[in-house]
C-alpha cells in the first residue's frame, strides 16, 4: 500500500520582478518562495491505479517526483507497505519504477542497451535483464526497433523504452507522469494495456494524465490536484457521480469546489 500524507514542496524565486503577470496572480506566490505543492494526500492499494489529475502546472508533476525520491518534501510523508520514502529513499527507490515527463534515453545507444544499464544499475544479473528484456519486448511490442540507437527513435518508440527501462527491477509500484501525451492511438493503447497488465499482476500504480478517457478505462481511484492541493481523492465511481453524463464535467466541479 502506498500513502502519500500532506505533501508539501515550495522553492525559491530568485527574482520575482520577473514573473509574469498570470505568475503573479498565483496564490501559491508568497514572497520570495513559490508553493508548487501545498497539501497533496492519497492512497493507492495493490492492484488499483490511481489517475492523478489537475490543471497545468496544478502540483502534479512535483508531487510524482517527491513519490520518486527525485525531490524531498518540505513536510508530509510517503509510505511504501510501511516504509518512508522520506526516511529512507534507497529503499524506496528499488521499489518503485518512474517514468517521468521526459524519457531522457541516452542516443547513441540502442533501446535494448538502455534498458540493460538500468538493470544493471539494480544489480540484476545478465541472464535476468535478458529474459526481462524479451518479455517486456513482447509486451510492449519493442521488437522492431530494440536494436537500433535511440537517437532515431520515433516518440512512441522512446516511451514505450523509457517504460521497459523503468519497470526492468520488477518494482512493486510504477509511478508514470503523462506516458501516453504525444502518442499516436496504436502506441498510447499499447501502453494503456501495459498498465492493465501491471493491474491484473496486483501492483499499484499512479499515473498522470490530461485524458479523462484513460481515467474511465484503466483507474479505481481519482485524485484531483488544484493550486498544490489535493481537492479530491475517491474512487472513480464516486467522480463520475458529481457529473454522470460528464467526466469533462466531473473534474471541472472539482476544481470549483462545488
Amino acid at each position: 500500500m502506498i500513502t502519500i500524507s500532506h505533501l508539501a514542496k515550495k522553492f525559491a524565486v530568485d527574482n520575482p520582478k520577473k514573473l509574469s503577470e498570470q505568475e503573479r496572480q498565483d496564490p501559491r506566490l508568497s514572497g520570495k518562495f513559490f508553493h508548487s505543492v501545498q497539501d497533496v494526500s492519497l492512497t493507492c492499494e495493490k492492484g488499483e491505479v490511481v489517475g492523478l489529475l489537475g490543471p497545468n502546472g496544478a502540483g502534479k508533476t512535483t508531487t510524482l517526483r517527491m513519490l520518486s525520491t527525485a525531490l524531498k518534501p518540505d513536510s508530509g510523508d510517503i509510505q511504501i507497505d510501511g516504509n518512508s520514502v522520506v526516511a529512507k529513499p534507497l529503499l524506496a527507490r528499488k521499489a518503485i519504477g518512474f517514468l517521468s515527463g521526459a524519457t531522457g534515453l541516452y542516443g547513441r545507444l540502442t533501446g535494448r542497451e538502455n534498458i540493460e544499464y538500468f538493470g544493471q544499475l539494480h544489480g540484476m544479473s545478465k541472464a535476468a535483464i535478458d529474459t526481462k528484456i524479451d518479455e517486456l519486448s513482447d509486451v510492449l511490442e519493442l521488437h522492431t526497433f530494440l536494436d537500433r540507437k535511440c537517437d532515431n527513435f520515433s516518440t512512441g518508440m522512446k516511451q514505450k523504452t523509457a517504460i521497459a527501462r523503468a519497470v526492468i527491477h520488477d518494482p512493486s509500484l510504477v509511478v508514470l507522469d503523462e506516458p501516453t501525451t504525444g502518442l499516436d492511438i496504436m502506441a498510447a493503447q499499447t501502453v494503456l494495456n501495459f498498465i492493465n497488465g501491471l493491474k491484473e499482476k496486483n501492483i499499484p500504480v499512479i499515473f498522470s494524465t490530461h485524458h479523462l478517457g484513460e481515467v474511465a478505462e484503466l483507474c479505481d481511484k481519482v485524485t484531483v490536484i488544484n493550486n498544490g492541493r489535493t481537492v479530491f481523492n475517491d474512487s472513480l465511481a464516486s467522480f463520475k457521480a458529481l457529473a454522470p453524463d460528464s467526466l469533462h464535467q466531473a473534474f471541472l466541479t472539482t476544481l470549483s469546489g462545488k
